[in-house]
């Protein structure tokens, strides 16, 4: 079992549910990458996502399109990015799961097999590719497991349960379950039919499932963490780390945990 699922479930059977916070690379300069992993890893979080800035990111919203945009004007770099975890990969526990979240053409820049080799020289326990379709993952997986790196498939709410099937028959970390139709970034709520989604899909995977996009606040937390393993947090906590408010994103995990544990 790789370390980003045994995390997870170490959570769950302690009666919590997993929490994992976004951060973009090289937002406010690569140097801050270090304070902020230490800082989230010290706050309780269950596993730390890490986004490389792209030029192109579909699938995000606007406050972490931005945050990519400045960390793109420091010149952040996917390389620069994986030299920057090795240099305090000690410090980081090794309970505490690491995962990159890159679209696919800097992976193809850097070279397949040179990157899962840098991936794993890093620390890296996890990748998340969400221009990747299943389809076309076989290669990758193949060399991240062979290095011991989860590949973390993301099901959509327009997947079937064929699809969702085939998806979750493949999955290793856990399963990224998509909560809106869209991009990335805070909502008041979320569809209705949302629960029946995350509940059938919990049914059928064999790793946990987290859910994803959208989530901002400790209700909406306490919301889908009824139906799922728990939930992955990112524009509110890009925001909070913009804005200096480290506070509000102790508050946040805090507040979190204890919706969780109260839900479980």
């Amino acid at each position: 079992m790789n370390q980003v699922e045994k995390s997870i479930r170490s959570c769950v059977e302690q009666g919590r549910k997993a929490f994992v916070p976004y951060i973009m690379a090289g937002d406010g300069g690569l140097g801050s990458l270090r304070d902020k992993v230490l800082f989230l890893q010290d706050a309780g979080a269950t596993a730390i996502e890490i986004g490389i800035p792209f030029s192109d990111p579909v699938a995000d919203g606007e406050t972490i399109q931005q945050a990519g945009e400045r960390a793109l004007a420091e010149g952040v770099t996917l390389r620069a990015v994986l030299q920057s975890l090795q240099s305090f990969k000690k410090e980081v526990k090794p309970e505490m799961p690491l995962l990159i979240m890159s679209y696919l053409n800097p992976i193809l820049a850097y070279g397949m097999d040179a990157f899962v080799q840098s991936l794993r020289e890093s620390g890296v326990s996890g990748l998340i590719i969400p221009d990747l379709p299943l389809e076309e993952s076989g290669h990758i997986k193949e060399l991240l497991t062979e290095n011991g790196i989860a590949l973390i498939q993301l099901v959509s709410l327009t997947s079937d349960q064929k699809r969702m099937a085939a998806i979750a028959e493949q999955s290793t970390g856990f399963i990224y379950a998509v909560t809106v139709n869209g991009i990335t970034g805070a909502r008041e709520g979320f569809n209705e039919s949302l629960a029946t989604h995350l509940q059938s899909l919990k049914s059928i995977s064999p790793v946990p499932v987290l859910a994803g996009f959208g989530i901002s606040t400790p209700a909406h937390v306490e919301q889908l963490s009824i139906h799922t393993d728990g939930v992955i947090v990112g524009s509110a906590i890009v925001d909070a780390f913009d804005n200096g408010d480290t506070a509000r994103i102790s508050q946040l995990i805090e507040a979190s945990k204890t919706k969780m544990r109260a839900a479980h």
